[in-house]
């Protein structure tokens, strides 16, 4: 037998995998994995049949096709208000994961350390940890979920390459602020600490609130990756599409290991969105997650659960801590517990910190059709009889 020293020798299937699994195999409703149950909009299809049948079935320049840039570029300098040069400055990705995975490779050298904060995305601690980093993981809690800015001052030393942020946050659903954005600014001032901005979920911030993207922020938009995705924004995360923004001498340096990971993105998929982005599809999707949202904590209010603010991606959490079949529970087993008995799966949070910590709250994700978040929430009706 071949033996392989594992870089990642405690990581297996991923809580999503497990529950989604768990989920097919009981029947339940799986408001687990964060992707639609619905499809696209049938002329996004229809752009990329086109696509396909005018020839557009070869490798695309390593950058991304020139039209999608260009059309990226438009986007960001009419919400936000910075141009990014869509020649040297904005790269299209294999999905955000690899935009991800790509920055911080082309940043980590062995030793040195990144900042993350948790719950985090699962995909960060590995991609640091490959690449002979030490993550340096800051713990938000609930229920605000807020970062400890003095801790954050205390984190940042000499071996501090990079710092990850996440807004709208995924587990938590909770938005960064522009006094957040401006301290963290403030903190970094005089250092060599790159951000990588992960703003999967920009298009969807709810009850008016506005996204503070670090494009906004000039200061920080100078040291910064800001990585977003088509597939969120469109309901195709199946086509593994994103996009990253960076200065011209971050990015020139991304390209170089963008070359060598993937070479290119799938040819037609950025045809087909370079048209479709024309049509400012996007700005329609606050409203529309905001109304799955309150259909589903209308439908659930009174389940028994405890549910916290969500105030954009698709997701909400809920505590569990006061029920009576979860006081003597994990989040796992809770979560675990609910998918079988009750027919609904869902993620434990814990599963997003490094070292399993445990507030007894679990994550659903809305963003399916309204059926299904209805036949979810009547299934959680069972937790009141339990």
């Amino acid at each position: 037998m071949i033996q392989i020293d594992s870089k990642l020798p405690d990581v297996g299937p991923t809580i999503f995998t497990r529950m989604s699994l768990l989920a097919q195999q009981v029947d339940a409703v799986n408001l687990g994995q964060g992707f639609p149950d619905f499809d696209c909009d049938p002329e996004l299809v229809i752009l990329m049949q086109s696509a396909l049948q005018h020839g557009h079935n070869q490798y695309a320049p390593m950058a991304g096709v020139a039209a999608l840039r260009e059309g990226v570029a438009r986007q960001i300098a009419a919400l936000y208000g910075r141009a990014y040069d869509p020649a040297t400055e904005i790269t299209i990705t294999s999905g955000a994961t690899q935009a991800i995975h790509t920055a911080i490779s082309i940043l980590v050298q062995p030793g040195d350390e990144v900042i993350l904060f948790e719950p985090a995305y699962d995909s960060y601690d590995p991609s640091i940890r490959l690449n002979g980093g030490v993550p340096v993981h800051i713990r938000l809690h609930a229920p605000d979920y807020r970062p400890d800015w003095e801790t954050v001052r205390a984190a940042l030393s000499s071996r501090t390459k990079a710092i990850v942020i996440n807004t709208p946050h995924n587990p938590t659903a909770r938005l960064w602020t522009a006094d957040d954005m401006r301290t963290l600014a403030a903190l970094l001032k005089n250092t060599n600490v790159v951000v990588i901005s992960d703003e999967v979920y920009e298009h969807m911030i709810f009850d008016g609130a506005q996204h503070e993207s670090v494009a906004r922020h000039p200061e920080l938009a100078e040291r910064a990756f800001v990585i977003s995705s088509f597939g969120k924004a469109f309901h195709v995360t199946g086509w593994k599409i994103a996009y990253c923004l960076a200065p011209r001498t971050l990015m020139a340096e991304f390209q170089k290991a963008h070359q060598f990971i993937v070479f290119c993105t799938h040819a037609p998929s950025q045809y087909a969105l370079a048209e479709y982005l024309r049509r400012d599809a996007h700005l329609q999707l606050a409203s529309f997650y905001q109304g799955k949202r309150d259909l589903f904590l209308d439908a659930a209010a009174d389940c028994g659960l405890r549910w916290l603010p969500s105030q954009g991606s698709f997701f909400v959490s809920a505590s569990f801590a006061h029920l009576e079949a979860g006081r003597e529970l994990s989040s796992l087993a809770f979560a675990e517990w609910l998918t079988r008995e009750v027919g609904v799966a869902c993620i434990p949070l814990s599963s997003f910190y490094h070292d399993g910590f445990d507030e007894k709250i679990v994550r659903f994700c809305f963003a399916k059709k309204d059926e299904t978040l209805r036949e979810a929430a009547g299934r959680l009706q069972r937790l009141k009889t339990i």
